[in-house]
């Protein structure tokens, strides 16, 4: 996977996840692609996440502090402790360095420990608590790299992203504002640049304009690399994770899944809407405005040519399958009547009702005799949306106008993806004539308008032979390319 330099300035970002430096071996491992990569990139940005298993532990503690069980916290305590002092005992021969490390680190343990204290005495964990606990495991993660690799050859500087990437405060969900991110992170990376030294950032976290912690959700360490990709700018963006790329189908649920080549902007953007688990949705936007490709690679299989995502994939408009995904644990609600029928306002009624509730609805189907409205929910909020829509609609109800409000049990969704399927004659027969082989029944059908996929509704007993069987549809040649 190496690439040339060049006369000009190269600048390659890349992003390790949590399983990527989630141990010794991993974090060898990435010392080892950074090596090599340095020598192909006249500057390099490696942007990563806590270590695996280190966000959950933090947030956990945190909500326990909260019910009034600080014991927690004092647990998780020495489990940070432990995982992080052994990267630093195996990977920094030099003792001085590693006590510093080791100092660092009981620091940030202190002010966690401090936070869930304070959290314990108030009784309340607010938004803004929370992320403060949660970035605290990229603020140890990126000291322990930075020490790892500054040890072992590749010259580095941990930098936190609060210095970098600024955003609004909303908090565990923050919107980055990319003229100002844009301003600070050259004026604090260039002159590392400029010291042939690589930047290990932060992911996840950001900063308000007044100075204030903020996350830009769950994934976001990807959305973090897309940022600084864009605004730095960078020529690509690597995501590193332990899978070969984005694949066919899940492995796990589709055992003759592949590794996919070559996948446009569009067709990732589904993907990772309906289920597909690689590459963050939001990861998507900030590298499709700034036209920079972005690839997905194994940081267990360095070799492995990965997955490159691009704004125009070369069979875009052959109609091919590339990939089948779901979603799971979804219930289908729908809300039906005679009533209903040639009547304004019902379908933005629905969805108020539903946005009240704060779910999201993957999916909307309705009957082209007005007399249904059918949409996805997760299951596990259809008990809050069926109230909503039974007060939204009580008048209509009494009178009969609106038969009923109905929710199924459990379902998936099924999602075809593959540039301009729309246009290719038979390609729905296809999908129906091989699930109709194996008795899958279809609940309900959606297209999108991007021409990019087609998603099913089936119930979820049948759901992995109905994978199965449209994965059999999947042009495996495009997809290796």
């Amino acid at each position: 996977m190496a690439t040339k330099l060049e006369d000009k300035p190269t600048t390659l970002v890349m992003k390790f996840g949590g399983t990527s430096v989630g141990s010794v071996e991993a974090m060898e491992r990435v010392l080892g692609i950074l090596a090599e990569q340095r020598h192909n990139w006249t500057r390099l940005v490696v942007v990563i996440s806590a270590m695996s298993g280190v966000t959950d532990l933090l947030l956990e503690s945190a909500l326990d502090a909260q019910i009034g069980r600080p014991e927690t916290s004092h647990l998780a305590a020495s489990e940070l402790r432990k995982k992080h002092y052994a990267v630093a005992d195996e990977l920094l021969p030099d003792l001085a360095r590693q006590a510093q490390v080791k100092h660092e680190i009981d620091h940030l343990i202190s002010d966690f420990q401090n936070l869930c204290q304070a959290i314990t005495v108030l009784g309340e964990a607010s938004p803004r608590a929370l992320d403060a606990v949660a970035s605290l495991g990229e603020r140890l993660s990126v000291r322990t790299l930075a020490a790892v690799l500054d040890a072992n050859g590749v010259p580095a500087q941990y930098v936190e992203a609060t210095q970098l990437i600024i955003c609004d405060s909303e908090f565990q969900a923050a919107h980055p504002d990319f003229d100002a991110s844009m301003k600070h992170s050259r004026q604090v990376l260039e002159p590392l640049f400029s010291q042939g030294r690589v930047p290990v950032v932060t992911g996840f976290i950001a900063s308000t304009p007044d100075g204030t912690t903020v996350t830009l959700g769950r994934g976001g360490s990807d959305y973090s690399a897309a940022i600084l990709g864009a605004v730095l700018p960078a020529d690509e963006v690597w995501i590193w994770t332990d899978v070969d790329g984005v694949m066919t189908a899940d492995p796990r649920l589709v055992p003759a899944a592949q590794t996919i080549s070559e996948l446009s902007y569009r067709e990732i953007s589904e993907l990772a809407y309906f289920g597909a688990k690689v590459v963050h949705p939001k990861t998507i936007r900030p590298v499709i405005e700034a036209g920079i490709p972005l690839r997905v690679c194994n940081t267990f299989n360095p070799d492995h040519p990965g997955t490159r995502l691009v704004a125009d994939s070369k069979d875009q408009f052959d109609g091919a399958i590339k990939a089948v995904t779901a979603i799971q644990g979804q219930s289908l609600i729908t809300l039906e009547g005679r009533g209903m029928l040639g009547v304004p306002g019902v379908a933005a009624r629905t969805f108020s009702a539903v946005a009240a509730t704060g779910t999201s609805v993957p999916l909307i189907t309705q009957a082209s005799s007005e007399q249904s409205i059918c949409f996805a929910v997760p299951i596990n909020s259809v008990d809050l949306v069926v109230a909503s829509l039974e007060s939204s609609f009580r008048s209509e109800l009494e009178r009969q106008d609106i038969d009923r409000v109905w929710a199924t049990s459990e379902v998936v969704i099924i999602t075809i993806v593959g540039a301009g399927m729309r246009n290719t004659p038979g390609i729905a027969g296809r999908i129906f004539t091989a699930l109709g082989n194996q008795n899958v029944n279809v609940i309900a059908v959606a297209q999108g308008s991007s021409e990019v996929s087609i998603s099913l509704v089936v119930d979820s007993a049948e759901a992995g032979t109905g994978l199965k069987a449209i994965h059999e549809l999947v042009d495996l040649e495009v997809a290796n390319g």
